[in-house]
């Protein structure tokens, strides 16, 4: 088990498991208010952000996906292969 203390004050516990396969949705979001300055930060630490151009969802050049009615978001892969996101907050 890892514990994971956040700056919020939050923890977040996460258990190995030995057969994962990563999930094909999103898991985890983190609202931030400046979405090109998260993107950036973690690009900074070697995060690479997913591209789709389905129906559903279409990313821009950097990864970015908006309209649609819902917030500006933009995915990523953890070190185990789930999809996790980064979204701009109102």
């Amino acid at each position: 088990m890892l514990r994971l203390d956040l700056a919020s004050g939050a923890q977040v516990l996460v258990y190995p498991k030995p057969d994962h396969q990563p999930a094909t949705y999103t898991i985890l979001n983190f609202p931030v208010a400046d979405l090109e300055a998260a993107m950036a930060e973690l690009r900074g630490r070697g995060v690479e952000f997913e591209r789709f151009d389905t129906g559903a969802v279409k990313t821009d050049a950097n990864g970015v996906a908006e309209g649609g009615g819902g917030p500006r978001i933009a995915w990523f892969r953890d070190p185990a292969g789930n999809i996790l996101s980064v979204l701009e907050e109102d």
